[in-house]
């Protein structure tokens, strides 16, 4: 399972981060990274969770 981001869509406000620092972060421009190749199972619920509270609807979950 692979995190997607609709870059024209991100605000990189951070909901994201603070669901699930271990797959996201912001550098010191604010700029969204996506720090997890591949959503292990232990770290799945917390980037789901991430994927729902995300307010601009940026972020989605891939089977590939």
């Amino acid at each position: 399972m692979k995190i997607v981001v609709d870059w024209d869509r991100c605000e990189a406000n951070g909901v994201c981060v603070r669901a699930a620092p271990e797959a996201f972060s912001l550098d010191e421009k604010d700029q969204l990274s996506v720090l997890v190749e591949n959503v292990t199972p232990g770290l799945r619920a917390k980037v789901e969770q991430a994927v729902r509270e995300c307010p601009r609807q940026a972020l989605a979950l891939s089977e590939d």
